[in-house]
This record gives structure tokens, C-alpha cells and sequence, in this order.
């Protein structure tokens, strides 16, 4: 049946000379892949640059109930984004996310409120005119709070050291007996992250190198909660513009 939906563009590949197949995070269906016909044909209605990582599109499709290969009538942007792909630290981290999503989103229903949370917080990127360099980090550990692996937040006493238990998802005052856990350092930079949110992301202070470490801290808790998560392509590339 022909429907149209909101989506996400999460990634895509050359399908033939003039196709691509798709994958969109939908508002109406959750994951799916399409078949963009044409896709490189100047004539054609859907431009390449609708496909772009991250962009917020909206599409007409045979939507049918096997889940499989869908066929893409038309698509379109639904919000265009001003600065994300003509700023180069904004489109880097646009690149990694959508890395990160594409490996982290598996499920094929609907999630209006992971939808909902990826709809809204692309335009607080592409709105914010400057103190974005914290937003992939408070991004990452509020889309755990979607894929079932939240961190447990709770108020620290500033007197006692405490470990961030990486397994656990957990703040302790106990050494863990296991070595997937952050140092008190690190575990306090962990919980304000994760006590920001995006209207205060200018007010979180961490310098290059602490924001590489809080970084690599947060892809190793989501590396022991997904499967197969590992070998990030972008990562290289989003140290190196960003720190």
C-alpha cells in the first residue's frame, strides 16, 4: 500500500549504475531499506543529497508487510538543514552518528519515542551556532536511555571517590572486581555529561583531551551492551577535526 512517513537516513550503498539501496530510520515503520531508483540521474527527483547521513526526509512507498527490499516512489527533505552539511565539524559528527546508529539500530518496528529523540536533536545540531563540541557525547549516552542501557544516574557525595561500573551501567563507591569500569576522574566527568542536557551543553566544560577519554569511555560501555559493535570507521576522522 502506498503511505508515506518521516525518516532518518542512516546509510546507503550503490545498488546498481543508478540505484542505491537505503537504509531509514521511519517514523511509521522503524528501520527499513529501499531501493532509490535513479538516485544519480540529474533528471531524476531523488537527488543524492537527499540521502546524506542524518538527513530528515520524507518519503512515498509501496510500504509492504514482509519487511523486505522496499521501492521508493518519492522522496524529499522534510526539514533542510541550514548548516550541518556546509559546516565541517558539524557534518563529521553527523558522519559518526550515523555510524553509531547504524550499527546500534537493529529492530524493524516502530519507535516513536527513539523517533522522536533523533528528529529533534538533529535540528539542536543544526540550529546551534557554537558550543556544540560536547553534543555527540551527550547524544550517545541519551540515545542509551532508546536502546535499553541507560546509565543509572544517582547524586554523588563529593567526599567519596566513586567508579563508573561500566557492566553494571552503575555509579559505585566500590572498586569493581572486574576491569570495565572508569576511575573516580573519569567517573565524575561520566556523570556530569550525563547529568547535561542540550540547552546546557555550552556550559560543560572538558578540554580536548578529557572529551577524547569520556568518548572512548562511552564506546566502550555501548561496545559491552550491542553486539557486534566494534571497528568504527569515522571515529579516526571525528578525533582528528574535533581534538
Amino acid at each position: 500500500m502506498l503511505s508515506s512517513t518521516k525518516g532518518i537516513v542512516i546509510h546507503h550503498f550503490k545498488y546498481s549504475e543508478k540505484s542505491v539501496i537505503a537504509k531509514i530510520y521511519t517514523e511509521k515503520y522503524g528501520l527499513i531499506s529501499y531501493i532509490v531508483n535513479g538516485v544519480r540521474n540529474k533528471k531524476s527527483k531523488n537527488k543524492a543529497a537527499y540521502l546524506q547521513p542524518l538527513s530528515i526526509v520524507e518519503i512515498t512507498a509501496n510500504h509492504k508487510d514482509n519487511k523486505g527490499l522496499q521501492r521508493i516512489n518519492t522522496i524529499e527533505l522534510e526539514i533542510p538543514f541550514n548548516s550541518i552539511p556546509f559546516d565541517i565539524s558539524k557534518s563529521t559528527i553527523a558522519f559518526f552518528l550515523a555510524e553509531i546508529l547504524y550499527k546500534a539500530i537493529k529492530e524493524e518496528e516502530a519507535n516513536p519515542p527513539l523517533f522522536e529523540f533523533l528528529h529533534k536533536t538533529l535540528q539542536v545540531l543544526d540550529l546551534s551556532a557554537n558550543g556544540y563540541s560536547n553534543f555527540h557525547l551527550i547524544f550517545l549516552i541519551n540515545l542509551s536511555k532508546y536502546l535499553g542501557f541507560y546509565p543509572q544516574n544517582r547524586n554523588l557525595p563529593e567526599n567519596i571517590d566513586h567508579y563508573f561500573d561500566l557492566q553494571e551501567g552503575l555509579f559505585t563507591n566500590l572498586l569493581p572486581y572486574h576491569k570495565s569500569f572508569l576511575d573516580p576522574q573519569l567517573s565524575t566527568l561520566f556523570h556530569q555529561t550525563l547529568g547535561t542536557n542540550f540547552d546546557a551543553m555550552e556550559t560543560l566544560t572538558i578540554n580536548n583531551k578529557q572529551r577524547k577519554m569520556l568518548l572512548s569511555a562511552i564506546l566502550n560501555y555501548y561496545s559491552l551492551h550491542l553486539s557486534n559493535f566494534d571497528n568504527l570507521k569515522t571515529l579516526e576522522i571525528l578525533e582528528e577535526i574535533l581534538y
